[in-house]
């Protein structure tokens, strides 16, 4: 059995892992979950969705998105309204406090990854650089 201090690449895998739930970590509100805040990053993005392809694109049941939506209507973020085109269906958008925690939480997690920055060398900061495609190509697979 090896260890992440003796598998270069589970190491790694830690260390980007530790780097990402630091980030995750500032935001507007102790009160939201990644899963909530995750629903409304992507309500900004795509606009007003159903709670199905919420579901699907979130990788999540139905019923786990619905509870998800529940959290955040309760919480003012965001609302669902009937459908124009199929009286059935109910698509969900931001509200202006969910776009408010959007930006806010944007905010700070620029400013604690700036800071960090700042501690690094410009060698450091080149090598973070160089290294940026080859991790976006790691996240988009």
């Amino acid at each position: 059995m090896t260890s992440e201090h003796t598998d270069p690449e589970e190491h790694l895998r830690v260390v980007i892992q530790r780097l990402a739930r630091r980030i995750r970590a500032e935001r507007a509100s102790d009160g939201i979950s990644d899963t909530q805040l995750g629903v409304l990053w992507r309500l900004q993005t795509d606009g007003a969705s159903t709670p199905g392809e919420l579901a699907a694109a979130e990788r999540v049941s139905a019923p786990s998105m619905n509870r998800t939506l529940n959290a955040l209507e309760a919480s003012g973020f965001v609302m669902r309204e009937p459908s124009d085109d199929d009286a059935r269906k109910v698509r969900v958008s931001l509200t202006a406090s969910g776009q408010h925690m959007i930006v806010e939480t944007r905010r700070l997690r620029r400013q604690w990854f700036h800071a960090q920055l700042t501690t690094l060398t410009a060698d450091e900061r080149a090598v973070l650089d160089s290294a940026r495609p080859l991790l976006e190509r790691l996240a988009d697979s």
